[in-house]
């Protein structure tokens, strides 16, 4: 016990690290375990494109959405996501996909959908990113969609 100790007081540093380390690895799996959505790869994507009328909602910036997006993608901003979500309410019962550019801006709006009462909330993981380094399909637009 007293090794621990002496080790604790000559590498203080080194143990707070690891003690914020382990605390933030414990809140993330228990806030995903909480989640009310759920996270699919880019080919479990398609998968549900080819199968559902599913919605594919672009939560990127207008101008991150025009240089590449999934075909028939919703481009709604996560800026204004709180104020344009009513627009999705005719979908409320279809699986929703909500894509960003890396993966983390649609988990946020994906929590705005469960508490709008949403029933198929899916986050697509790695986002546009992912998608592309998969080489799936991107289409280019020249103008911007709200």
């Amino acid at each position: 016990m007293d090794q621990y100790l002496e080790f604790i007081s000559n590498h203080y540093l080194l143990c707070l690290g690891l003690v914020v380390i382990a605390y933030l690895l414990i809140q993330d799996l228990v806030e995903s375990s909480f989640n009310k959505y759920e996270g699919l790869s880019p080919l479990l994507v398609v998968a549900k494109m080819n199968n559902d009328s599913t919605i594919i909602v672009d939560v990127r910036e207008p101008h991150e959405y025009i240089k590449g997006h999934i075909e028939n993608a919703i481009n709604i901003p996560l800026g204004k996501f709180p104020e344009k979500v009513h627009t999705l309410e005719k979908y409320k019962s279809q699986p929703i996909i909500v894509v960003c550019q890396s993966g983390s801006r649609a988990a946020p709006a994906c929590k705005t959908l469960v508490k709008e009462n949403f029933e198929h909330v899916f986050n697509m993981i790695g986002g546009m990113q992912s998608w592309q380094d998969n080489n799936f399909p991107i289409k280019i637009t020249s103008t911007e969609k709200f």
